[in-house]
């Protein structure tokens, strides 16, 4: 039997610490991979929640920045999981949710970041062809008023999730 000095000890430790660092370095940061981007327009981030069998809309989120100099507007874009796709506000009346179309499309200011999220702005996918399943990815396009179309793909999360989940999760 062989007694592991307290040198040994450290440069397994050392070593172990290299290989670790080195893994995470090689691979991609987030379950994300990639962030999406057209012209001036960066999209990322994008996640949904799973729905219930007979769900006939979903929600989806993401955030959209604008490194150009000149304000562009998503205005739409479609997705073959459903009918059809809109851009809605989420705002409070009189203790009441109330979710609403925005009109006219949502403005990304120069070097401003809006983020589509949970009880704020968000995508409604209605009209859904079947359930949306937590670990499926689901593709879309966003359609911006200056910028064009970007194709993106949503990550599903659970269905009681508040945001995506965090970095290097896998399902």
């Amino acid at each position: 039997m062989s007694i592991i000095r307290p040198t040994s000890l450290l440069a397994i430790l050392a070593l172990t610490i290299f290989m670790l660092t080195w893994a995470l370095a090689i691979r991609p940061h987030n379950a994300f991979a990639e962030d999406f981007a057209i012209g001036t327009i960066q999209v990322g981030k994008p996640w949904m929640r799973a729905t219930p069998k007979g769900a006939a809309v979903a929600g989806a989120y993401l955030t959209i920045s604008n490194k150009g100099t000149a304000p562009d507007r998503l205005v739409g874009g479609s997705s073959a999981a459903a009918g059809r796709f809109e851009v809605h506000s989420m705002v409070m009346e009189q203790g009441v949710a109330k979710m609403r179309p925005v009109e006219g499309g949502l403005e990304i200011k120069p070097g401003e970041t809006v983020e589509l999220k949970p009880g704020s702005f968000h995508i409604m996918l209605l009209g859904l062809k079947q359930p949306i399943e937590r670990g499926q990815k689901v593709k879309a396009t966003l359609e911006f008023a200056n910028a064009g179309k970007v194709d993106i793909e949503y990550e599903v999360e659970g269905m009681g999730a508040s945001s995506p989940m965090p970095s290097g999760h896998t399902h």
